[in-house]
Parts: C-alpha cells; structure tokens; sequence
C-alpha cells in the first residue's frame, strides 16, 4: 500500500499499525501534500483512491493530528440500513423491478430526486398502511457495523443524527434502535389507513440534507469542519462535500468520483478508527 502511494508522489513519514493485519495509520509528510494535492486533502484523499484503485484496501486522508468530530450525520437507506424501503414496498404492488430501477438511477444522479420520489410513491396508492410495519418487521436488516460504529458515537459523546430521502416510518424506528439525537425523512400521506400515493411536503431532497448539516453545525455552535457525513447516493452529494470529513459509504459511481472519503470494502465499523478510539469491536 505504502509502495502504491509513493509511486504517486506521496511519502510516508511514520507507519502505525492501529490493529495488526487491520487498520494502518500512515501519517503522510505535510511538503507531500502540498505538491500533491496543493494544500487540500480532499485533492490529497482522490489521490490516494487512484493510488489504490483495484487493491481491496479503503484508505482516509484526515488532518493530523486526528480531529475530533461533534457531529455525525448519516443517510439510513444503503447507509444505516441494507434496505431501500420504497422498494421493499414496491413488492406488494408487483412494481418492485420498476421502482427499483427509478431507484437506481435518482440515486445515481440520472433523474430528479424529488420527482423521482414523487413518480415511485404514486405507484404505491391505495396500498395498505399495515404494510409499512410489516417491511420494517420482515425486511429491513441493518448495515454490518452500524451498531458498533453507533456505540462508539453515544460514547464519545457525539451528536448523532439522520437525514433520510425515505420515509419518517422507518426513521423514527431506526432512530429509536440506535439511539440517534435526531432523525429527519419525509412524510408519507396516508388515509383511511391506506396510501394516498403522495409525499407530504416538502420533500427532504439533496438541498434539505445539506441545509439540516449546517443547521445543526449552528446549532451545536461547532464548524462544518467538525462535522462526519456518510451517505451512498447522488442526494447525498452536498452534504458530503460539506461536511469536515465525508464518506462515500459502498456509493454510487458518481459519488464515488466526487468523495475524497470512501468506503468500498469494509463495513462501517472501519470508521470507528477515524474516531481515534480503543473500542474497536475487533480489538
């Protein structure tokens, strides 16, 4: 790994095993930096992705020494959790393959999400609120890691919190699960115990994710810098690039071509090392 990043130009000072044979800390000398990535670790963090494109290793380029986060915002869906919950409802209409694959390409950045999610909710009229209840019950399973990484959080004293594309149903139960600070998604009408086929406004789009970020950076009185998004999607695009240190969690290719900060091998518990604890489940 360390050969891989020398062949780009970028020297390693010192060599830190954090768990051996699992996590590394290499601390990258700052004139390396400089001429690599022109002062900017984001430049720094692309390069290190191409210096390992195709070798199965995730690598972050933070500042040293290591900051420390007040703030961790997450996407649920791919993120949180396996599921995209739309689609899981999708399966008791018989739309599932159609919904998915507008699922697919909002998430990817080809289609409009707000219009996106208003096209696939439409489809879904008419079904039975009780359904709702039975996906969380039958289908949702939570990303490997996550109740590890969120232990860690609540420890530190981290303020948690989730910003969703899908649905307050589903948030709320995650939120209580986890233990999050604050959970935020969009709203699903529904009547006579059945969905309206609408999404109450307004719709919690890229723009909402970014803005809640800032909100709560204001809030806690701390800096965007201070700040731990992880998202997968195209929607989770700005608040990414916004945050100190965003993470393209197993993402879409066009969040992987923007995101200094990627994740494409290990479960989310890998981020528990870029919190500088001992708690490590695997320690």
């Amino acid at each position: 790994m360390a050969g891989a990043l020398s062949m780009q130009g970028i020297a390693i000072e010192k060599t830190h095993w954090l768990q051996e044979g699992a996590a590394c800390e290499l601390v990258v000398m700052s004139s390396a930096a400089e001429t690599s990535a022109s002062g900017s670790l984001g430049k720094l963090g692309m390069t290190v992705n191409d210096a390992l494109r195709g070798m199965p290793f995730d690598a972050i380029v933070q500042p040293h020494p290591r900051p420390r986060y007040k703030l961790f915002v997450a996407d649920m869906e791919s993120t949180i959790i396996e599921n995209e919950c739309l689609d899981e409802l999708a399966e008791y209409v018989g739309l599932k393959d159609k919904i998915a694959a507008i699922t697919r390409r909002a998430m990817n950045g080809e289609l409009d999400f707000e219009a996106a999610l208003a096209e696939r909710v439409g489809l879904l009229a008419g079904l039975p609120e009780a359904a709702l209840q039975d996906v969380y019950d039958k289908k949702v399973t939570l990303m490997p890691g996550a109740q590890a990484l969120l232990a860690a959080l609540k420890k530190q004293g981290v303020h948690t919190m989730l910003v969703s594309g899908g649905f307050t149903f589903y948030t709320e139960r995650i939120k209580a699960r986890f233990g999050f600070d604050e959970a935020h998604g969009n709203r699903l009408e529904i009547k006579d115990g059945k969905l309206t086929g609408r999404v109450i406004a307004p719709i919690l789009g890229k723009e909402a994710k970014l803005q809640a970020l800032l909100e709560t950076c204001k809030k806690l009185g701390i800096s965007t810098q201070e700040a731990l998004a992880i998202g997968d999607g195209a929607n989770d695009l700005p608040m990414l690039l916004s945050a100190g240190l965003g993470v393209a969690y197993r993402a879409k290719p066009v969040v992987r071509a923007q995101a200094a900060a990627q994740i494409n091998h290990c479960d989310l518990s890998a981020l528990i090392w870029l919190l500088g604890s001992s708690d490590h489940p695997i320690i």
